[in-house]
């Protein structure tokens, strides 16, 4: 327990131990950085002996010569140029050379360092560098070298950095037989696709082995034995599916293997159990299923880590430096990492059930003329209070989890609860989805239609709101039975949505969510916003026929500012959902900053603005509070003269005031008036209402 709270104290910029040493050492300078010191910062102890002048005597058009080196880069040579023989360095990158024939360099036997980077090169002939035994460094990146035989390196006995980085080597054998003092070797970028028993051989003396960004998808159970003194091995962005047991048994030296972003199934239990002196493991981009404490703790001398997801970091507790330590959504401490998402979720919570609850009670308390109409709003508040209830419960466990949800992460995301909280969740914004569409149609049909609208009857619109809520069950627990073709569809985050998954999705898992967020819900958008056009269009050319224009203007601009919050509050909510959901399908990174202000603010967006867009900003509804304050004040004051007294009854007219209803009914526009008319929005709901006063006796 302790050594899990230290873990996050380590290197955060604060000096928890009071002496700075858990903020000492952060930096990760195992394997090269340390070997490169080692073995090659005494080469450059001599640079400030040199001479500026140049000992070759003449030397090539657009070269450079400074004591026994010479430097030809850009210098558009075809061929190696000649110069004096007790050139020690020479320096030929980005030229025009195609090949190296066979002891083209045996006059330079002096050379030290030999840079031919950046060109053209295809073939390198065998004994091309016989001849240069005082060769150390030998840099052949960003050729086109496709093949290159041993007996090409014949001769350089003391080289011992050789670098063949992007290339298109597609195959090797025991590359280092001509080179026994070799000791770093650099081949990323390569297209070499296995690595047999005999590649390596003889590379005893090898310390840092570079094989990242090939094609490499079979590895020899010994590829690696001969490599005793190995302190880096790098085999990262690969194709590797399989790790052969005791790949890494003979590798006691190494202090830095990577073997990140490689579609690797599983590892053993005991896969890490001999690398007694590693210091620094990279496994990111993995997604490691039978992850266990048992994995990592023979590596007792590990300092950093780096998994795929924060999650894992509680399964190597002793590792002092454990990445990432967030993603974006979560962190090692807390469920919600950032303060200001633990606010907003709080918020967004309450006045997202606040304000439906309030709504369902209003709706129930007043009675409306259009019940049915009525009966549809009150669904749509239950489905958008089940969002209330998913943000009040995520809260919830994020005070629970408070800094120590590192120990809790994956028991979290694979619980029940997260299951049934984030199918809550679907099922809220489904059914909500589902139930503005209909609304939205009907009220298409009602005012585009008029003279062929028949309101519904009841049993029509019954079946309808069991139908959605039917549905809206079936979308949103069916990836809760089918664990084999869904996996844990809820549980790729800590907030349980499955908008966005750094896991990868089984077939049927991606095919449901196409479906679901790119299909269903897209095309209820675009109903949804197509027919508010419409319905915008129809009102305003009827408006236009209209006598009185001023009255026309101003009935316009009402309608307008309506159809703008419908139309504005629906896009805010579901286009960067849409446009998320198409970048996660076509594998872009997507930072999980992101994933958690889409989850904890946008999603809810509608769901939070429906009571105030369609109910409490309302005319009507203002006109009824006014109403029954006036009338609580009237009781006040009459309760000590007329204590038997009757409040007054209040009933919502949700289509058009009565007093008006005889004159629209004569009137060619009776179905375009704007003020007085219900409007459901794709989400928001913007019922202007009249109340009207029937007291009671």
């Amino acid at each position: 327990m302790v050594l899990q709270i230290l873990q996050l104290l380590h290197c955060n910029g604060e000096d928890d131990c009071g002496n700075q040493a858990d903020e000492e050492n952060c930096g990760d300078n195992n394997g090269w950085p340390h070997l490169f010191d080692k073995y090659f910062g005494i080469l450059n102890n001599d640079f400030g002996t040199k001479s500026n002048k140049c000992l070759l005597g003449t030397v090539p058009d657009k070269c450079l010569c400074r004591d026994l080196e010479l430097d030809c880069d850009d210098a558009q040579l075809q061929a190696i140029p000649a110069v004096s023989t007790n050139v020690t360095m020479m320096s030929l990158q980005r030229n025009r050379l195609k090949k190296l024939d066979a002891d083209i360099f045996y006059d330079y036997q002096n050379l030290q360092k030999l840079y031919l980077q950046h060109n053209r090169i295809r073939v390198v002939n065998p004994n091309a560098f016989r001849g240069l035994y005082n060769l150390t460094r030998l840099i052949l990146e960003n050729n086109k070298i496709n093949q290159i035989s041993p007996m090409a390196f014949s001769g350089l006995c003391s080289l011992v950095l050789l670098v063949l980085l992007n290339n298109s080597l597609n195959h090797l054998n025991d590359i280092c037989k001509e080179m026994p003092r070799l000791n770093w070797l650099d081949m990323e970028g390569n297209q070499i696709t296995s690595v047999g028993n005999v590649t390596f051989s003889s590379c005893n003396m090898l310390t840092v082995l570079v094989l990242q960004r090939n094609r490499i998808s079979q590895l020899h159970r010994r590829a690696f034995s001969p490599l005793q003194k190995l302190g880096e091995l790098d085999l990262s962005n690969n194709n590797i599916v399989r790790i052969p047991p005791d790949l890494f048994v003979d590798l006691g030296e190494l202090l830095q293997l990577n073997i990140s972003y490689n579609p690797i199934v599983e590892f053993q239990m005991d896969h890490f159990d001999h690398l007694h002196k590693l210091k620094s493991l990279s496994i990111e981009g993995i997604e490691i299923g039978n992850i266990h404490r048992r994995m990592f703790e023979p590596l007792k001398n590990l300092t950093h880590i780096y998994f795929k997801r924060f999650q894992y970091c509680g399964y190597a507790p002793h590792v002092r430096s454990c990445k990432p330590n967030t993603d974006g959504i979560s962190s090692l401490e807390d469920l919600l990492a950032n303060i200001v998402l633990r606010v907003f979720v709080w918020v967004v919570s309450a006045t997202t059930c606040v304000g439906n609850i309030f709504v369902i009670g209003m709706r129930s308390y007043i009675r409306s003329e259009n019940k049915l109409h009525a009966m549809c709003i009150i669904s749509l508040c239950c489905a958008d209070g089940l969002m209330g209830v998913y943000l009040f419960v995520i809260g919830a466990f994020d005070l629970k989890f408070r800094g120590e949800y590192n120990h809790h992460a994956q028991a979290w995301m694979d619980s029940a609860e997260c299951q049934v909280v984030g199918s809550l969740a679907m099922l809220s914004t489904e059914v909500s989805v589902l139930l503005l569409t209909y609304l939205t149609l009907e009220k298409y049909v009602c005012i585009v239609y008029p003279f062929h609208y028949i309101s519904p009857r009841r049993g029509r619109t019954v079946s309808v709101l069991i139908s959605i809520w039917i549905l809206g069950f079936a979308i949103a627990f069916i990836p809760l039975v089918g664990k084999d073709l869904f996996r844990n569809f809820y549980g790729t985050n800590g907030v349980c949505f499955p908008l966005h998954s750094e896991q990868p999705e089984t077939r049927g898992a991606q095919v449901y969510s196409i479906i679901i967020f790119l299909g269903l819900n897209l095309i209820a958008f675009l109903i949804i916003v197509i027919s508010y056009g419409s319905m915008f269009y129809n009102i305003q050319r009827t408006g236009t026929r209209a006598t009185e224009y001023s009255n026309h203007i101003k009935k316009e601009v009402t309608i307008a500012k309506r159809f703008f919050s419908i139309v504005i509050t629906d896009s805010l909510c579901w286009i960067p959902i849409f446009i998320l959901k198409i970048l996660s399908l076509t594998q872009v990174e997507i930072p999980g900053t992101i994933s958690s202000w889409v989850v904890i603010f946008i999603l809810p967006i509608n769901s939070a603005l429906n009571p105030i867009l369609y109910t409490l900003t309302t005319r009507p509804f203002k006109e009824t509070i006014l109403q029954v304050w006036n009338n609580y004040r009237q009781r006040r004051t009459l309760s000590g003269i007329q204590k038997h007294a009757c409040a007054p009854s209040f009933t919502w007219q949700e289509m058009w005031p009565l007093q008006d209803t005889a004159r629209a009914q004569s009137s060619p526009e009776f179905s375009a008036q704007p003020s007085e008319m219900s409007f459901t929005s794709g989400k928001s709901h913007l019922l202007p209402l009249k109340a009207t006063v029937h007291p009671s006796q």
